[in-house]
């Protein structure tokens, strides 16, 4: 069985499982946060220094963890000195979203299985509140898979850091209390960071919900353009999902990419190097999906379909039939070799790969790509279903 057939067959243990280990305790600094802000209101004041602070280091703090954590850290997709990278990830680090080992860790996770049952923080399969800040809390995702970011562990300050994920934003804010006082804290270092955290929240959640889809990703990515308004260009989701390596996240010139600009501008300065540009072809819908997506997209078509209404429809028609014995015989082969048989016998009850194709088309309405592959993989995998339900209905009678 593939990989993704055994994970499809896992899911929903691992769905029922996903909320079993929230650590409430874990949550206490998040909603702490959210509490101490309230106190701007009766004690602290807002003065205009603390907006104008606060408008400040969301931004500078934003384009930290789009073009630090997600663009360099988790993607690697530009070049930098050592000390350069020890300098994006203190930014990076002065929001408080922990090391950048561990934010790398968990993106690079989500991507191998976007929107799969065992995705980190995936809508569909474990709610909108959980896919939004509740898998923050959650025990297993304490201590992320390091294995995943050796490229990154080789450097002691980067663990050190990691260890330590409170220092930075310590300091930051003890600055800013220095300069404007508790107004200046509060609505000024405390807002800004709440607001930043929400804002990164929204990639994981309201990314993979509302908005549109250009390309075929074999998961729920969107691209939602005042999301990118606010995320500093990480809106363009579904464009990051088709070339995850891109350090522009907006493939075309009226996508805004404010992160996508300053790294550009830093570039000039030789300060950073290599930035990487998504193909041409991938721009332009004219790659060949790949052979994941490919599984991913057709396993979704086929479960647009009933297998064991098929099934039963098949049994209905064909049990009294001279066929029969032969369509018996086909199911008991292994599943490849059923479909390859039954895909060659004009069975009525079965979706022709005409409509296989039709349903994916209208599931995807992407016009520039070719889903002929995956409407050939989906009625295969639609076919192996239905083989298994009639060779299940037989062992049940016998």
């Amino acid at each position: 069985m593939s990989r993704l057939a055994t994970q499809a067959a896992h899911a929903p243990d691992q769905a029922e499982s996903t909320h079993a280990d929230i650590i409430y305790p874990g949550a206490t600094p998040f909603v702490l946060v959210h509490l101490i802000c309230f106190t701007a209101i009766f004690w602290t004041g807002v003065t205009m220094e603390a907006v104008v602070i606060g408008i400040v280091l969301y931004w500078v703090r934003m384009i930290g963890v789009t073009g630090g954590y997600h663009r360099y850290f988790s993607h690697r997709s530009y070049k930098t000195s050592r000390a350069g990278q020890l300098f994006i990830a203190a930014l990076a680090q002065s929001s408080a979203q922990r090391g950048a080992l561990w934010w790398a860790a968990m993106h690079r996770h989500h991507h191998q299985y976007s929107d799969l049952a065992n995705d980190t923080h995936s809508p569909r399969h474990h709610g909108f509140l959980y896919a939004h800040f509740g898998w923050i809390f959650a025990k297993k995702n304490a201590e992320p898979d390091y294995e995943s970011v050796a490229d990154l562990m080789e450097y002691p300050e980067l663990v050190w850091m990691n260890k330590h994920q409170y220092v930075v934003p310590a300091i930051l804010g003890f600055v800013v209390w220095l300069v404007a006082g508790w107004s200046g804290l509060v609505a000024g270092f405390l807002w800004s960071t709440m607001i930043c955290w929400h804002c990164t929240f929204f990639i994981n959640s309201l990314a993979h919900v509302h908005g549109t889809q250009r390309y075929v990703t074999g998961d729920d990515s969107r691209n939602n353009w005042w999301l990118a308004v606010l995320t500093c260009g990480e809106g363009w989701h579904n464009n990051h999902h088709a070339y995850q390596s891109s350090t522009r996240q907006g493939f075309r010139w009226y996508q805004v990419d404010f992160t996508y600009y300053v790294l550009k501008a830093v570039s000039w300065t030789g300060l950073i190097w290599d930035l990487r540009a998504p193909p041409a072809d991938v721009v332009n819908n004219e790659r060949k999906l790949g052979r994941l997506v490919v599984e991913k997209v057709a396993r979704q078509v086929a479960d647009t379909y009933s297998p064991d209404g098929v099934a039963a429809q098949v049994r209905s028609a064909w049990e009294n039939s001279q066929m029969w014995p032969d369509v018996q015989a086909w199911a008991r082969s292994a599943g490849a070799q059923a479909a390859a048989k039954l895909a060659t016998v004009p069975l009525p009850e079965l979706p022709t790969a005409q409509d296989i194709r039709q349903r994916a088309a209208e599931k995807f309405r992407v016009p520039e790509v070719s889903l002929d592959e995956v409407s050939e993989r989906a009625r295969i995998l639609l076919i192996q279903a239905v083989s298994s339900r009639i060779l299940g209905e037989e062992h049940a009678a016998a």
